[in-house]
């Protein structure tokens, strides 16, 4: 694949993720807010996400999102800042990709099933 291609599918990759981002962080956000100003406390929070399969495939979106989005961010700003390109910042990126998608989902299982964080 070409230098060129390459570039244009992360841009792509980076564009759709965001707009992905944009619209779990305000479903997020707006139903932090209407939870707990209707008196929820996290327990309770907690309670009604456990065996939920639809806040488990939101959860697992949102952090696939962030595993996209935030390796290109990272990459752009590592060669505009140092310069650095190449093989070596790619594998990096992936690794990092790798692990906020190992710990995010680790965090939905957590929410969703119960299982320790």
């Amino acid at each position: 694949m070409s230098d060129a291609r390459r570039q244009s599918l992360l841009w792509i990759a980076q564009r759709a993720s965001a707009a992905v981002l944009g619209l779990c962080v305000v479903v997020h956000l707006a139903t932090m807010i209407v939870a707990v100003r209707g008196g929820l406390t996290a327990a309770e929070i907690l309670g009604r996400t456990r065996g939920s399969v639809t806040w488990m495939l939101f959860y697992s979106i949102f952090v696939f999102a962030v595993a996209v989005h935030a390796p290109i961010g990272l990459r752009t700003v590592i060669a505009e800042m140092r310069g650095i390109h190449g093989r070596v910042v790619d594998v990096a990126m992936l690794a990092f990709a790798v692990v906020l998608m190992a710990l995010g989902w680790r965090a939905v299982a957590a929410v969703t099933m119960g299982a320790p964080a």
